[in-house]
């Protein structure tokens, strides 16, 4: 099912996604309600600057769709999910489901946004794997984007 577009800028979906991915990371280690991690994250200042629509809905449908992302994870990667490093599961797990459910993100933003914060936030060259898992996932669920680019 696809999402409609957040009317956030780009620099405010990138922020969002840094913050998704934070908050994602926390539930993880805490196993804290999503929706009591929304709003302690909406009461930061820096949650301002973030397409705040777009945080809501990758923290509360990842956590909702947890156990299919993992399958999907795991349809794609040599590793369980549970031998991941929670941030790059996090950024996994946010990926997948912007690759599934928000086709109206090219998937060349997705893929680069997640390594982008891998890179930043992930382990050393955590980057790498994260870059191939999710080039599988696009070839899997973004197929007919792929090949009208070609």
């Amino acid at each position: 099912m696809a999402r409609r577009r957040s009317g956030g800028s780009a620099g405010a979906r990138t922020v969002a996604r840094r913050r998704a991915m934070q908050a994602l990371y926390q539930w993880q280690l805490t196993g804290q309600q999503g929706q009591d991690i929304v709003l302690q994250f909406a009461a930061e200042e820096e949650h301002q600057k973030a397409d705040r629509d777009l945080f809501r809905e990758l923290v509360r449908e990842v956590i909702d769709d947890r156990e299919a992302l993992d399958r999907d994870i795991g349809e794609i990667s040599d590793r369980s999910t549970d031998q991941l490093d929670p941030v790059e599961h996090g950024i996994l797990l946010m990926a997948i489901y912007e690759l599934k459910h928000r086709v109206d993100v090219p998937f060349r933003v997705v893929i680069n946004e997640a390594v982008e914060l891998s890179r930043a936030y992930g382990a050393e060259d955590g980057h790498k794997f994260v870059n191939a898992l999710l080039d599988r996932a696009a070839r899997k669920y973004r197929q007919r984007e792929m090949s009208e680019r070609s």
